[in-house]
């Protein structure tokens, strides 16, 4: 199962993020904007994510992804259980949320060109 500890990994990697608890909850940050959350008992992390996509995204898969808090609905903001993803899938969800929060320079600056696929 993927960790708080895992996920710090790979969110601190990225540029401009800082770590705060916020109301028992670890968050991750660009600036004021937060992109990621970790429930307090670290069985689920709520990312940034377009709320016009959320509704298909659960749908889709109900048993790992599920609605925010209802005091979050108002934000770009899913969930998903850290039992059912996997260390890529969780990089992918971290590195889509911090470059939602990001300007598309420094995104690409890090990540590189989301549109373009790397060679294998």
């Amino acid at each position: 199962m993927i960790t708080a500890d895992d996920v710090r990994r790979v969110a601190m990697a990225l540029p401009r993020t800082e770590e705060r608890i916020v109301r028992d909850r670890v968050t991750f940050r660009v600036g004021r904007i937060v992109y990621i959350g970790i429930s307090p008992d670290e069985t689920s992390m709520g990312f940034a994510f377009p709320k016009e996509e959320r509704a298909a995204l659960i749908a889709a898969e109900p048993e790992r992804f599920h609605m925010p808090r209802p005091s979050d609905e108002r934000y770009n903001w899913v969930r998903v259980w850290l039992g059912a993803i996997d260390e890529t899938e969780m990089r992918e969800l971290v590195e889509d949320a911090w470059r939602m929060v990001v300007s598309k320079r420094v995104a690409t600056g890090h990540l590189g060109d989301p549109g373009l696929k790397k060679p294998r």
